[in-house]
């Protein structure tokens, strides 16, 4: 078995002809941009295009195999350039009537497959060139599609305030959804608002894994969350085995976001631009009044919760807070440049680099400020409401 880091979700800005594929997002997250900055800058082994659905996409990625930049593997996904395993995903939204939308990750082996599930699905998504289109149909109805594909089906941010499963379209699986329905889902995404602390404060989710995914709207986000892997070899295969602890496969670790940094953790009055901190889901703003009010993930989870603590499965994986270096304030452009021409990749700066050596490059302030946001030392101002929290200077 081998350690993989894995960042299965991240989006595709535009095709390599310059066709917008996410809105929005950066012109710069090009198919090959993604794979090379996956590589040279973030450390990445395997990494999940969640837009290939999109006929432009598969385009791309055709193109690349068609060129030998990149090869199918035995047990599904892509090798880029033998450096980065590349699996196959769709991120869709469905709707549950008189309740809210909620978006799903859908991952397939080969571009074969995923052209003829892109084929299938053009006809309920009225643009299959766009990201997470709305596929008019409820989730039950697009999970029973992708298991007929054999896809691996995993809910994406689920706790979130839009477009998310417990966030806006239920309190419990079951009141959308039937057992065979559920028992096809493969694992939930946490989000970039919520770790297992939270999640498992909820009964239902004790019989699935966890992944945490970077949801990469640029080149910046990719593997500010990631999912540690132990596999016998990258592959959409053994990906399926490891969310099922299937012959030793399996997560090993989640690295995230301390969930306060998260932009939706807390409630948030958009009208008076105060953090609501009063536990419970509210209507009203008790600072100013306003009905503007974009509830938080932590409200959601104290409102729906079965524990008052979390209850963790014995399989459960750890989960280790992870503070990406755009956060680390007065951590500029040139300073990130420098640390990478000397330490080759972000996840070399952040978890395994000595403060010393650091210094030399960024200068001790700096240096220790990363380290003290390794060890998870940092206040905090939290985050909510569409703005993501920050960490308060030392």
């Amino acid at each position: 078995m081998k350690q993989y880091f894995a960042d299965l979700h991240i989006h595709v800005g535009v095709s390599s002809h310059g066709s917008w594929v996410k809105i929005p997002t950066s012109h710069k997250l090009t198919v090959e941009n993604i794979f090379n900055d996956a590589v040279q800058c973030k450390g990445m082994d395997i990494i999940g295009i969640v837009d290939a659905l999109s006929p432009l996409v598969l385009s791309d990625l055709e193109h690349m195999v068609n060129s030998g930049q990149m090869t199918l593997v035995s047990g599904g996904g892509y090798q880029y350039q033998n450096k980065l395993t590349v699996l196959l995903g769709a991120e869709i939204e469905t709707a549950e009537e008189g309740r809210g939308l909620a978006h799903t990750l859908v991952y397939l082996p080969d571009i074969k497959t995923m052209r003829e599930f892109s084929r299938f699905m053009s006809s309920h998504i009225k643009n299959i060139n766009l990201s997470s289109q709305n596929a008019r149909m409820p989730l039950k109805r697009l999970i029973q599609i992708a298991a007929d594909f054999h896809g691996i089906i995993i809910p994406a941010h689920i706790f979130t305030p839009h477009k998310s499963l417990f966030g806006t379209c239920c309190s419990r699986l079951t009141d959308i959804m039937s057992s065979k329905e559920i028992n096809c889902i493969d694992a939930v995404e946490l989000g970039l608002s919520a770790d297992s602390l939270l999640a498992d404060r909820i009964s239902e989710l004790s019989v699935f894994s966890f992944v945490t995914n970077s949801d990469a709207h640029s080149l910046a986000k990719i593997a500010r969350e990631y999912t540690v892997l132990q596999l016998t070899s990258p592959s959409f295969t053994e990906y399926r085995q490891a969310l099922h602890n299937i012959n030793g496969r399996k997560i090993e670790a989640n690295y995230g976001l301390d969930p306060r940094l998260g932009k939706y953790h807390r409630t948030f009055c958009s009208a008076c631009g105060n953090i609501v901190t009063q536990i419970g889901y509210i209507k009203s703003c008790p600072i100013c009044g306003s009905n503007k009010i974009i509830n938080g993930v932590f409200e959601r989870i104290e409102s729906i919760a079965d524990f008052p603590t979390p209850h963790h499965p014995a399989n459960r994986s750890p989960y280790f807070y992870q503070i990406p270096l755009e956060f680390i304030p007065g951590l500029g452009r040139k300073a990130m440049e420098k640390l990478l021409a000397r330490f080759g990749t972000e996840m070399n700066i952040i978890h395994k680099t000595e403060e010393t050596d650091l210094s030399v490059v960024v200068g001790e302030r700096l240096a220790h400020d990363i380290v003290k946001a390794r060890k998870g030392k940092t206040e905090i101002d939290v985050g909510g409401g569409g703005l993501y929290g920050k960490l308060i200077k030392s």
